[in-house]
């Protein structure tokens, strides 16, 4: 099965995808009021929200780095973990030179 396989590239894949899937869960749980276009203006406007928002999103990088670790998928972990420092990177980024 494809979820089962352990690879770097595979959990880069996972990392970088599992926050958007949870931008888009955060943007329905608190923001849904909202079209998704005045979502995102809103997030460009402000910067600071911006950061707090990939913050809460890499929670999703958590849960997947867990079930890995948890399955003994080292190498898959190791990508999702890379994939949740440069996100990480990119907020700090945002915060304090934008």
């Amino acid at each position: 099965m494809l979820l089962n396989k352990d690879s770097i590239p595979f959990g880069l894949l996972l990392g970088f995808l599992a926050p958007v899937f949870g931008l888009f869960g955060y943007y329905y749980w608190k923001f849904s009021l909202f079209s998704l276009n005045e979502f995102f203006q809103v997030l460009l406007m402000q910067k600071s929200l911006l950061s707090g928002i990939i913050a809460i999103a890499l929670i999703a990088n958590a849960i997947v780095f867990t079930v890995y670790i948890n399955n003994q998928k080292d190498k898959t972990a190791k990508g999702v973990f890379i994939a949740t420092c440069i996100y990480a990177l990119i907020s700090l980024g945002i915060k304090w030179f934008v």
